[in-house]
């Protein structure tokens, strides 16, 4: 692993040393039982957003973003700033970044009007889903210039992004609850229902 000591965003490392993956068995199982905590842990919060958009004169604000959450993108910009080679090779932003904003602007309005409780809870669920998803398209797009750059295989970059979006599906999947208070709720368009 020498050619990762050339300068690598310090994000990705610490990504790359603190995922743990289960198995394929033990990720099902685990899978259904979180999909059914989740569910119950939730329906009344998307039951809660449900009755604040039906409110008469209840409007949705305008879009903003502020890319990826958490202090992703704040913490990748800083950063960037410190470390030019970052910001020469990966840019001034998560290269990631333009799947948040996209994220970000599923969870502004958090479906139509009058969507039940549970398609709140599915569209969110496929909102996260979409994020992972798109991350690891993003290895997938970056492959032949991270390979050139730091003489990593496919398989290794693979690893590097899907503990990318392994993280940040679960941090968003756990921060992402609407009615929270939380500027980055699922229904964040939405006037406050916490």
């Amino acid at each position: 692993m020498i050619h990762l000591l050339k300068p690598f965003p310090l994000i990705l490392l610490i990504l790359f040393f603190s995922s743990v993956k289960s198995d394929a068995e033990e990720q099902r199982e685990s899978s259904s039982t979180i999909e059914s905590l989740e569910r119950k842990l939730e329906l009344g919060k998307h039951q809660q957003l449900a009755e604040k958009k039906s409110i008469p004169g209840t409007a949705l604000t305008e879009f903003t973003t502020d890319g990826c959450s958490g202090g992703l993108s704040v913490g990748w910009i800083y950063l960037a700033d410190k470390i030019k080679h970052v910001q020469t090779v990966h840019g001034a932003h998560p290269p990631w970044e333009p799947c948040c904003i996209e994220h970000d602007k599923l969870y502004h309005i958090a479906g139509v009007r009058g969507t039940t409780a549970i398609d709140s809870f599915v569209l969110r669920k496929k909102a996260d889903s979409a994020l992972k998803m798109c991350v690891l398209q993003t290895g997938v797009d970056r492959t032949p210039e991270l390979s050139a750059e730091y003489n990593l295989s496919a398989e290794e970059i693979e690893f590097l992004y899907g503990a990318i979006s392994y993280l940040m599906y679960h941090a968003v999947r756990i921060g992402g609850v609407p009615c929270s208070g939380l500027p980055w709720r699922w229904g964040y368009g939405w006037p406050k229902c916490d």
